[in-house]
């Protein structure tokens, strides 16, 4: 329905995303969306009608916030020159594929519960709620349908998520996702470089390939992974910066490697989750590799691509990890000197096998360990950014500093954040979203310093 035709021209909407990049884009979806029915987006949730949770249930604490923030929301007074005397409230996402319609009953002022699957159905939904006045939810187990497909209105206009596959066929004996965002399915290859190359010719500087497991994509088309070609066929677009996320050991292959040698817009990043140190707990988790291979992977990726920054996601307090295998994780930080390490206590997620079983291990050790587990962290990624000390990087601007507004803030190809002063009668906007020379003058642990190059 053309937005000209719909009530929501007078109404205004905010989003609140939590979790992945698939849900940042999800979101994104969500805003073209709501701006094609002709409502308007707002910063905060006090000044919208209609607000959208796109939800994350990785982890236990996301429910928690999820649940308190709607709750909250009960009493909260509309604003000033609503045409609504009650504000609309939507849950979407990955708690909204889980629970379904039972979010009603726990939350009774909640209007429109949808799915990861069915983004394409949310104006019917909204419309339904806001003609009927009743509550209204679909979920659907699959669907053929891509979100790429809808409008979007992209977050920055210098960057662009961009998925390939979605869903999951890894059934990891910890993790929630196959069951939310259902069975791995590609797009097919040219629809992904059709969109790709329109970014491009749209000025967007970097494309980030999307994916639960993106070094699989093509298996379900194809009958054997092609990773590879999608990187190769997108970075011949011409895109300045080409990133991709997650991706999965057991599937990088050496064709994958290869590209971070002979691919010169192919960030030298790479996100490899490992999960754990310990071949014990890698079994436990159904993670199919070892820690050897691992190693191996990592030594492959550092020839074809010396300098390569490296961060992982690392699982503290898996049910049954004695202190040996936390040990084995502690070596795997300490060796690695990853960039970034995303590190997290074990979140029991009820629907995994992981979840019924019992753990004897105290909460104080776990913790323990997490927090000696973040010293490792720290010194790693101190020693990783030290590399760019006194270097000249070209840096893609991506705003200012929270703390200071005359510092400009953006990313190096290595993915470290940078920060820089903002040159004397220049502003914001003569930076944003433009790549830059920067010389680092200070690495510190999370962050570089330096200055720009010919300003």
């Amino acid at each position: 329905m053309p937005h000209s035709q719909t009530p929501f021209m007078d109404l205004t909407f905010h989003v609140q995303t939590y979790g992945c990049q698939m849900n940042k884009h999800d979101s994104e979806r969500v805003y073209g969306v709501l701006e094609n029915m002709g409502a308007t987006a707002v910063d905060t949730i006090e000044q919208a009608d209609v607000v959208i949770f796109m939800t994350c249930c990785v982890r236990e604490a996301a429910d928690v916030r999820l649940y308190g923030q709607v709750a909250s929301m009960k009493n909260l007074p509309m604003r000033e020159g609503s045409p609504l005397h009650k504000r609309i409230v939507a849950v979407g996402g990955c708690i909204g594929q889980r629970d379904g319609e039972k979010l009603f009953e726990a939350l009774p002022h909640l209007n429109v519960v949808f799915g990861t699957q069915n983004l394409a159905s949310l104006p019917t939904l909204l419309l339904a709620s806001y003609n009927e006045g009743t509550q209204q939810g679909e979920i659907l187990k699959t669907s053929d349908d891509f979100s790429s497909t809808l409008p979007t209105t992209r977050e920055h206009f210098w960057a662009a998520w961009l998925p390939i596959t979605v869903g999951c066929n890894n059934y990891c004996t910890y993790c929630i996702v196959p069951h939310v965002r259902g069975k791995e399915r590609s797009r097919a290859m040219e629809d992904i470089v059709k969109e790709a190359q329109h970014y491009v010719d749209a000025g967007v500087k970097e494309i980030t390939l999307l994916g639960q497991n993106v070094n699989s994509y093509g298996r379900d088309l194809y009958g054997k992974p092609r990773f590879d070609d999608i990187l190769e066929a997108v970075a011949q677009t011409g895109i300045e910066r080409l990133r991709f996320a997650t991706s999965h050991p057991k599937d990088l292959t050496d064709g994958v490697i290869d590209k971070f040698a002979h691919l010169e817009n192919l960030m030298p990043y790479l996100h490899l989750p490992a999960q754990s140190g310990s071949n014990r707990v890698l079994k436990r988790m159904n993670r199919s590799y070892t820690i050897e291979h691992y190693r191996e992977l990592i030594a492959k990726v550092k020839q074809a691509c010396p300098g390569i920054a490296l961060s992982t996601d690392i699982i503290v307090g898996f049910p049954g990890e004695t202190e040996e295998d936390f040990q084995a994780t502690y070596d795997l930080i300490d060796e690695m000197k990853y960039n970034q390490v995303f590190s997290f206590i074990y979140s029991k997620r009820e629907g995994t096998p992981a979840a019924r079983w019992d753990d004897p291990t105290p909460h104080d050790v776990i913790h323990a360990r997490f927090d000696r587990l973040l010293e490792a962290v720290a010194r790693g990624a101190h020693a990783s950014n030290q590399t760019a000390q006194d270097t000249d990087q070209l840096v893609l601007v991506e705003g200012t500093s929270k703390r200071d507004e005359r510092m400009l803030v953006g990313k190096t190809p290595h993915n470290h954040t940078t920060h820089f002063p903002l040159p004397e009668n220049k502003t914001l906007d003569d930076f944003l979203g433009t790549i830059v020379n920067v010389h680092i003058d200070e690495a510190k642990t999370w962050y570089l310093k330096g200055h720009l190059i010919g300003q």
